[in-house]
């Protein structure tokens, strides 16, 4: 009778085994947990080295002895150079999210500004994401608000298009913009190209630090102009140099002696972290924001700064100066990999005097301040989480909740919305749009509609689920509705074998009434709760969130419905064609409108291609 096969290796066991198959040689190593779950991810000069002490039985804290005994898998990828590991690790924790390493928890993308080169009249606007399109890039800014306002202060001072191309193409007459001293219209011939070029050098040299210059030389050219008695070109300079003026008296710190830079500092506290960045770029402060990445008590704070910024420039710009408050562990390394990844060299500073200590003490200032806030709202947000535990009958303090809201004009650019919220507030990385597919839907179907979002999001659930993947799954789904809505719901979720997951329907009160809302759940009657209690308070705030979302998502489709040009729909019709179209005619309407002998006399259109194009008008074959 054959032996019974030997058990597999875990913890320590399993780890020592490895070791003895590893090469003296850097690169990264990962473990992984039951079902394949990460559990960390780390980078080594010599993987053999590094992970025998693992193996060894002896760890500094109880929370790596855990890691150690959870480990039911590794895997090890070899690098040439302990910097390539460096980068890898990063890549690799972002990816996996592994349970034991420090984690930046929120890695949205920030706003930055573009100069768009690739239009003979370039255009200035917001952009976000990869650099895609060519252009000079100036950011990161820390919010939409910063972006928006320093574009309004360039409008005003560079008078730059920001309309898409096809509208610049349409264009018969200036807009309104050019109306509100915002654009010189090179669309209509307004401005001359080489002219405009000029204005464009000039928003290039100020958003790249040279804000003095390009100010003394619009003085110079004020004083040219009233010397001349050119008034009115003497008032529009003078405008212009107001405008940007304002920005250095809108923002509370510009250094004098920081040209580029990014000033991050380290708070800790109870076991969790703060980590404060400020953005420096052309001189300026181009904002600040706030951090709070998952850590454990036994972290180091020179560890939790690698971290940190080895996850944060993972898939930001990196500038050639870091400032900061605590040495990173492995600064050196850190440098190499970044300098390595920019192109350039980069450095870490740690200043302790001048300027820059004061500009690094004013994050740590805010840092600590930030900090302090978030714990204070999580005591408060923990008792509100355990009130609707008990209001719905839950078996625990819900960790995840989903809450789902549908917008819609009589069926029209229909949208559904799920927020996400949890013991740290709203998680709005994590909010979701659907856009009604189903053809089949009548008009102002909410129960079909409802039913469509849940089975898009539930069936992604489970088939993640199903692949063995360990995506965020809600305990708590609330459903902006009554008892309909609710059956509809349930019955979308059991149809995919997602049963287990509490949901309640809100009903508005009478008119809409705040305070009066019926909650609806399985197998009980409707209740109410305590007019005027928090619980009830928070419960419409996360009903009011996933109604603005909606709301915001379905303005946003209908806003683009609306912008498309009719055109675009006829085959054979290209940019070039629809521009001498709108040029002939004005507007799709007036092509709309136009013979078949009319639309041939455009220059480019064939005679079959007319013909299709006037049918195309009167749905006609």
């Amino acid at each position: 009778m054959a032996d019974d096969a030997a058990p597999a290796l875990t913890g320590a066991p399993l780890i020592k085994d490895e070791v003895r198959r590893l090469p003296d040689a850097p690169g990264v190593y990962r473990m992984f947990g039951d079902g394949g779950e990460a559990l960390y991810v780390g980078k080594a000069r010599s993987l053999k080295k590094r992970v025998a002490q693992y193996a060894q039985g002896r760890f500094h804290t109880q929370r790596i002895a855990l890691m150690v005994d959870l480990t039911r898998a590794m895997e090890f990828t070899t690098t040439r150079t302990e910097t390539d590991a460096l980068l890898l690790e990063i890549n690799l924790i972002k990816r996996l999210k592994p349970r034991f390493n420090v984690l930046l928890r929120d890695d949205k993308s920030f706003p930055e500004i573009v100069i768009r080169r690739e239009h003979p009249a370039a255009q200035l606007r917001k952009h976000r994401g990869a650099h895609s399109v060519k252009g000079d890039y100036f950011g990161p800014f820390a919010s939409a608000w910063a972006v928006n306002r320093t574009l309004n202060t360039l409008q005003k001072a560079f008078l730059l298009r920001s309309c898409s191309d096809s509208v610049y193409e349409s264009r018969t007459r200036p807009c309104l913009l050019h109306q509100i001293r915002r654009c010189s219209a090179p669309c209509t011939g307004l401005i001359s190209l080489d002219d405009y070029q000029g204005l464009v050098l000039e928003a290039e040299a100020f958003l790249r630090g040279k804000s003095r210059l390009v100010m003394a030389r619009m003085s110079r050219e004020m004083q040219v102009a009233s010397d001349a008695l050119e008034f009115e070109r003497a008032a529009r300079l003078r405008d212009r140099i107001r405008a940007l003026s304002s920005i250095a008296q809108e923002t509370q710190i510009n250094p004098e002696t920081v040209e580029e830079a990014d000033v991050l500092a380290l708070h800790t506290e109870g076991g969790q972290a703060c980590v404060q960045v400020f953005f420096f770029r052309a001189g300026q402060n181009w904002g600040n924001r706030a951090y709070f990445p998952r850590v454990d008590r036994s972290d180091g704070n020179a560890e939790i700064m690698a971290a940190f910024l080895g996850q944060f420039y993972e898939d930001k710009p990196i500038p050639r100066l870091i400032l900061v408050d605590i040495e990173p562990a492995e600064a050196t390394l850190l440098c190499e990999a970044f300098s390595l990844k920019a192109g350039r060299a980069v450095r870490i500073a740690r200043p302790s005097r001048g300027e820059k200590r004061v500009l690094v003490d004013h994050a740590l200032t805010n840092a600590r301040e930030a900090l302090g806030r978030r714990m204070a709202e999580s005591s408060g947000q923990t008792k509100l989480l355990a009130a609707v535990c008990e209001a719905f009958g839950l078996e625990a303090s819900p960790e995840r909740i989903e809450v789902y809201d549908n917008s819609h004009i009589s069926g029209a650019n229909a949208v559904g919305g799920m927020i996400v919220a949890g013991p740290d507030g709203f998680q709005k990385a994590q909010y979701r749009k659907f856009n009604i597919r189903s053809v089949d839907l009548v008009p102002g179907d909410d129960y079909g509609m409802m039913r469509e979002v849940l089975r898009r999001r539930f069936a992604r659930l489970a088939k993640e689920e199903e692949a063995g993947e360990n995506p965020p799954r809600p305990d708590l789904v609330l459903i902006d509705g009554g008892g309909g809505q609710l059956a509809a719901a349930r019955e979308a979720m059991a149809d995919l074998g997602v049963d287990d997951i509490a949901v309640v329907g809100v009903a508005k009160g009478p008119d809409r009434e705040a305070g009066l809302e019926r909650f609806f759940v399985a197998g009980k009657a409707p209740f109410m709760l305590e007019p005027r209690s928090a619980v009830l308070y928070y419960l419409q705030r996360l009903r009011d969130e996933a109604h603005r979302f909606a709301i915001g998502a379905h303005r946003v489709r209908r806003a683009a419905d609306m912008r498309k040009n009719p055109l675009d729909e006829i085959e054979g019709v290209g940019a070039a064609r629809k521009r001498a179209l709108l040029h002939t005619f004005g507007s799709a309407k007036g092509v709309s409108r136009a013979s078949v002998e009319d639309l041939i006399k455009v220059e480019g259109l064939s005679v079959p291609l007319a013909r299709r194009i006037h049918d195309h008008f009167r749905n006609t074959p």
